[in-house]
């Protein structure tokens, strides 16, 4: 069966000799390849320095890059938005192109905070709890989130309840085109979907990080793979229909 092709979209960040970079974690390649995908990467098209180009200071997009940014997504039958330390406009522009395409889309920690963001100012605020949110260690539980019934996630897992892991110091608040659809113990948003669509769902752990020891991870990668399987079937049909 051939394999759905992901985008993976790749972060900025800043070495230590203050040299901007793209990157992503190789665990985030090794999942999509794990769970039946073909990851191929999104890299930003401007001729910018995206880390320490501040989000008011971002040109427009040319129409040039506007039709680049439609060529690769065009390729892709998924879109997988990682974690990270920051998005900007070239990440809202493309989620919401992937939206208009009814792409299957996968956000985790930043990634869901992009997704939150959809048609609205950046809103995120920092968290005040006693919960952990940022926990040290790299493979072990960090708290319990709580999902609603009535939603894409608890349809895949089958559980209320789940544990996870969790690298974040930042909480998103309600977006009316989304469903917030788990919390943590104290209120803070875990899951938003959007039910409008097929396939687009934001968790704020990482199940990517969790495919060698947690088997509701694993439900999860795969129920996206297998959203962005059914996507690729329905694009190749239409195109052996036309």
């Amino acid at each position: 069966m051939e394999k759905p092709i992901i985008g993976i979209m790749m972060r900025c960040s800043i070495d230590s000799d203050h040299k901007p970079y793209q990157y992503i974690y190789d665990r985030v390649r090794r999942s999509i390849v794990q769970s039946g995908g073909e990851p191929l990467l999104l890299c930003p098209v401007g001729d910018v320095d995206y880390y320490p180009t501040g989000w008011k200071e971002f040109p427009e997009f040319s129409e040039e890059e506007k039709d680049s940014i439609d060529f690769w997504l065009s390729m892709c039958d998924g879109l997988f938005l990682p974690g990270g330390l920051k998005f900007t406009k070239y990440d809202k522009y493309v989620v919401n192109l992937a939206i208009e395409k009814n792409l299957p889309i996968l956000g985790v920690c930043l990634g869901m905070q992009i997704l939150a963001n959809y048609n609205r100012d950046n809103e995120l605020s920092l968290i005040e709890s006693t919960t952990n949110h940022l926990q040290d260690e790299e493979d072990l539980y960090c708290h319990k989130v709580k999902i609603e019934s009535n939603s894409l996630l608890y349809r895949i897992v089958q559980k209320s309840e789940l544990e996870v892991n969790s690298f974040h110091k930042r909480t998103i608040t309600n977006n009316i085109s989304f469903k917030t659809t788990a919390y943590a113990t104290d209120d803070v948003i875990e899951a938003i979907e959007m039910p409008s669509k097929d396939f687009v769902l934001g968790v704020q752990w990482h199940p990517e990080k969790m495919l060698d020891y947690d088997q509701d991870a694993m439900k999860i990668m795969y129920s996206f793979i297998e959203a962005s399987r059914n996507y690729k079937k329905v694009k190749q049909s239409e195109v052996i229909g036309v």
